[in-house]
């Protein structure tokens, strides 16, 4: 890896795949969201928690796909658990899918540290004629050579597959012998998202769990009446319920635009 064999990891907790440089790049400024600030997303928070606490500890884990609807949290959700466990020797690295070619060069240079690393990557979607998808199915299960023992990769996407899925696809299918029998674009499509073990679905808030969210961020607010008030409005002129809605109606109404 070009120019990175003096990267001090013991005190860096994250880096980014530059690829202009084809190195890596420290994160300067960590979000600092924390695991406890994340709600509607308990079931979520529990299943990645235990397989990353396996993973540090050395046990069995799997990689992940967290999938889903937008703003949901999956991102936030990454980001908590670096500031969660990065004393424990967690170290993320976040690589854009049109770097994914790097892959496994990077994993290259990391598979003997001391250090447990997430290959992140986030919104990764694939369209018809990508190819990046190779070196990432690589890492995620090896070819001749075993994958790392220190490296996972944790994955948020919009799509459930990874790439887009076709009408045209299922009408390519094809029952034989009583046996539904999948077109070959269904197979390679299914076949990407297998590889994560863990997979972890992200649905748009009820009206009650977007309600928590405001809830959280507004904890001073005594007229929770004419907050909810404000915060349903908001969403409404959005039109998505989400974390993410719940975020950006505190930056808008925060410091006196929200009823106290």
């Amino acid at each position: 890896m070009s120019g990175n064999e003096s990267f001090d990891w013991s005190s860096t907790p994250a880096a980014v795949w530059r690829r202009h440089r084809a190195g890596l790049r420290a994160v300067r400024r960590l979000d600092p969201v924390q695991w406890g600030a994340l709600t509607g997303i308990d079931r979520q928070q529990q299943a990645l928690a235990r397989n990353t606490e396996r993973f540090l500890a050395g046990d069995p884990s799997n990689n992940v796909l967290l999938w889903g609807a937008r703003g949901t949290g999956k991102s936030s959700l990454i980001k908590a658990l670096l500031n969660r466990y990065n004393e424990r020797g967690l170290r993320i690295i976040e690589v854009d899918k049109d770097d994914l070619v790097n892959l496994p060069e990077i994993v290259d240079d990391i598979c003997d540290l001391p250090f447990r690393f997430i290959i992140f990557c986030d919104d990764l979607s694939f369209d018809v004629g990508e190819t990046g998808y190779k070196a990432l199915k690589s890492v995620l299960e090896g070819s001749l050579e075993l994958p790392p023992e220190n490296v996972r990769v944790y994955a948020t996407s919009n799509r459930r597959h990874l790439m887009p899925e076709f009408m045209s696809d299922n009408l390519n299918s094809k029952v034989q012998d009583g046996e539904l029998h999948p077109a070959e674009a269904i197979e390679e499509q299914v076949s990407l998202a297998d590889r994560f073990g863990l997979q972890l679905s992200f649905y748009a808030f009820s009206q009650e769990v977007y309600l928590q969210a405001v809830d959280a961020l507004f904890p001073d607010i005594a007229d929770r009446e004419d907050l909810h008030r404000e915060a349903i409005r908001f969403a409404t002129s959005k039109g998505v319920r989400n974390g993410r809605t719940a975020q950006q109606f505190y930056r808008q109404f925060s410091g006196g635009g929200a009823a106290r």
